[in-house]
């Protein structure tokens, strides 16, 4: 680790292809960088091999320290996160890039610009050495993203994935792709001859905000309601809510209890609440509950769409973006036995196939589609089944 003020502590060799994970700190607090560096060692699958106290020691450690996961502060002096999320990228693509950030307006604004720009993840990190002690979901949180995401660029390793290359299927997985279901069999159920999509539901986690991005600006102007599950903390969905009707161009505001849906509008469920919906006059409304964390999440994405399940029954078009964990698996069943549509993206263009390869391999999905044709499809049944 590196002492207050000496010089990065930096293991070099080559990428490894099996043995622990290899994860580079950067973080300009000695106190935090000890921290998360002891909270993930204690799990004998993952090694530091780089500790650096800013983004410019950081980008000249990276080739020989060869991460699988950089851990990437945002405010630190010299080089801040930002600026050198790019230059990190540049030199060891094969690295996913988390971002840690305290829970403040200003930094979910960047780090939601850092997504865009290709980190991985986020996660909100203890703002002080005080917070420390109760920082318990932190650890685990960390750890879950750092593995899955560590999976993942293994999986590059020797061959890039081929992005968008087509349906996943055991036959048509690009080399180089890491898959949680190696093996599986993967069948899809047939289109309903006749659908009315009255309500759309997406749910979504690592990787997720970038391809939200992507889907639901071919959403606009559609007449159904939109609902979002994403997995991320307040603050950040206020932000996220912003980012969407901004970039994406469609109406999204986070869900409040007792807001009645609205078609053309997205509703996004805020951070630490789950979001579900019951029968109202003349529309059905949203409630918000503090109930225990589902998948380890709180919002989940499976409470949203089994309750749309006995509001709207055949009306759902459900999608499950990319993401660690099979959140959402249970609400898309709930989705298919009702009669509805489940779409989930496929493996060679998510950032993580966890949450949509538990879907695929369930044999539930009547369609698995790269990132890039989800949203022309959900348009296509949206506006045509609505005229």
């Amino acid at each position: 680790m590196t002492p207050p003020g000496g010089s990065p502590s930096v293991s070099s060799s080559e990428p490894a292809t099996g043995g622990p994970y290899r994860v580079m700190l950067v973080e300009d607090s000695a106190v935090i960088r000890g921290f998360i560096g002891r909270a993930l060692e204690a799990d004998p699958g993952v090694i530091i091999v780089a500790s650096v106290a800013d983004g410019q020691m950081a980008v000249d450690a990276i080739q020989r320290a060869a991460p699988d996961v950089v851990v990437l502060d945002i405010e630190m002096p010299v080089m801040d996160g930002l600026t050198a999320l790019p230059k990190l990228l540049a030199a060891s693509p094969r690295s996913n890039v988390i971002m840690a950030s305290t829970l403040t307006k200003r930094n979910a604004d960047i780090s939601l610009r850092a997504l865009s720009a290709g980190a991985a993840d986020y996660i909100a990190k203890p703002s002080s050495a005080g917070d420390l002690a109760g920082a318990d979901d932190f650890k685990v949180e960390l750890l879950r993203k750092v593995k899955a995401l560590a999976a993942a660029a293994r999986g590059r390793d020797g061959a890039a994935p081929a992005r968008d290359a087509g349906p996943a299927s055991p036959a048509a997985r690009p080399a180089g792709v890491t898959t949680l279901y190696p093996g599986a069999r993967i069948t899809t159920r047939p289109m309903p001859a006749v659908f009315n999509p009255r309500v759309i539901a997406v749910g979504s986690s690592t990787g997720g905000p970038q391809a939200l991005m992507e889907v639901l600006a071919h959403l606009r102007g559609v007449r159904q309601p939109v609902l979002v599950t994403q997995h991320m903390p307040a603050t950040f969905t206020t932000i996220l809510a912003e980012h969407i009707t901004r970039q994406a161009g469609l109406p999204t505001v986070e869900g409040a209890d007792g807001m009645p849906l609205q078609a053309g509008r997205c509703h996004l469920a805020p951070g630490g609440f789950h979001m579900t919906i019951e029968a109202g006059a003349p529309q059905p409304v949203i409630r918000l509950n503090e109930g225990p964390l589902i998948n380890y999440v709180r919002p989940a994405v499976d409470p949203m769409m089994e309750s749309i399940v006995e509001v709207y029954r055949s009306g759902i078009l459900s999608v499950i973006l990319t993401g660690m964990g099979k959140d959402g698996l249970d609400g898309c069943r709930a989705t298919a036995d009702a009669g509805g549509v489940v779409i989930a993206q496929d493996e060679a263009s998510s950032v993580v196939w966890g949450m949509p390869g538990a879907v695929a391999t369930d044999g539930i999905a009547n369609a698995i589609l790269p990132l890039r044709k989800i949203g022309p499809t959900l348009r296509d049944l949206a506006i045509r089944t609505a005229a």
